[in-house]
């Protein structure tokens, strides 16, 4: 599912248009983006939790030549599933590849 189709689902299933469902559906990225930023975790009872986890520096190797090189420390976005999201996501049936 991409972008659009998550607009789509969402506005059939609430009845709106897909120009209010997309408008919601911005509302609500750019609001967890901004919580985030502040260092605020995001958290969805039974959906998850949206938070920020840092990452050290650490050194890394070039894969041509082997070079030791240095990454710097960064700060990542990070999902916990809930628990309501999990059950949902082990009953689910796997599509055959």
């Amino acid at each position: 599912m991409n972008k659009a189709d998550l607009i789509t689902a969402i506005a059939e299933a609430s009845g709106i248009t897909k120009v209010q469902a997309e408008s919601a559906l911005n509302a609500f990225t750019d609001s967890v983006g901004s919580s985030l930023k502040k260092g605020e975790p995001v958290t969805l009872v039974g959906f998850g939790t949206f938070s920020v986890a840092e990452r050290s520096a650490r050194t890394g190797r070039n894969p041509q030549t082997g070079e030791p090189l240095k990454i710097k420390a960064k700060k990542l976005p990070k999902f916990k599933a809930g628990k309501g999201l999990s059950e949902i996501v082990a009953k689910a049936k796997m599509p055959k590849k």
